[in-house]
């Protein structure tokens, strides 16, 4: 298998091409900060998880934007620290502001010229458009959590995409799924029979952070620890 074998990749955006992780950070300093003593950055990321993956579950249909700020009401209640509901709120619209990594625009844009590019993330539109606007590509499909009405890694995600794909043109067979979360893509990527793309963005780091344990470990086709490593694959893929 090369990847040069594959018409379109199909992207988690969070965590893969969004650096979330910094994103989640920065906005619960204002909650984070008052805790003494302070939690490590995977604690605070740990928690988010549990919360975050249990309110998907529970209210599978609400926007994103709308979910976390229950996320951050948990972890507040969690945590012992009062706050108002707009200071919720303002969590709920901070991902549109979580940053881009450094190497995603720059990769977006080559790989534009050899695949379809397509976004199957647990997002919602708004705040997708925000992010959209740091990664500087034009994706030939989006398919948003808002869309499909549930979260990954349920099987709707996948079954919604593949079937839309396939009104592009594009067959199962053809696609690569990309993305870092073993938990929300790897998994139910193998259950659905897709080849994948671990991003490993968290090399060298213990534990999954703002991710839950995906239990027994998925399988995948390609590793890369970058997007500027997948790119240099692609460019000796093509040269080879």
């Amino acid at each position: 298998m090369k990847l040069t074998d594959f018409k379109a990749l199909t992207f988690d955006c969070y965590g893969t091409l969004i650096d979330w992780e910094s994103g989640m950070i920065e906005a619960l300093k204002p909650l984070a900060g008052r805790l003494f003593p302070a939690l490590t950055r995977d604690q605070i990321l740990e928690a988010h998880a549990r919360h975050e993956s249990s309110q998907q579950i529970q209210t599978p249909a609400k926007l994103y934007r709308d979910l976390l700020p229950i996320v951050h009401r948990r972890l507040a209640e969690e945590w012992g620290v009062p706050v108002s509901w707009s200071q919720c709120v303002a969590y709920g619209r901070s991902v549109s502001a979580w940053p881009a990594f450094a190497d995603s625009a720059g990769a977006l844009q080559y790989l534009k010229r050899h695949f379809k590019l397509v976004i199957l993330s647990n997002v919602d539109n708004e705040s997708f458009a925000g992010s959209n606007e740091k990664l500087k590509v034009a994706f030939d499909a989006i398919y948003t959590a808002e869309d499909i009405g549930s979260y990954k890694p349920s099987d709707r995600n996948f079954e919604y995409m593949v079937a839309k794909l396939k009104t592009l043109g594009i067959e199962k067979g053809e696609i690569l799924h990309t993305a870092e979360s073993l938990f929300h893509d790897h998994g139910p990527a193998n259950a659905y029979g897709l080849a994948s793309c671990w991003i490993h963005r968290r090399q060298g780091q213990d534990g999954f952070g703002a991710t839950m344990v995906p239990g027994d470990m998925p399988k995948y086709d390609f590793r890369f620890t970058s997007m500027a490593d997948m790119v240099k694959a692609h460019r000796e893929a093509l040269a080879g």
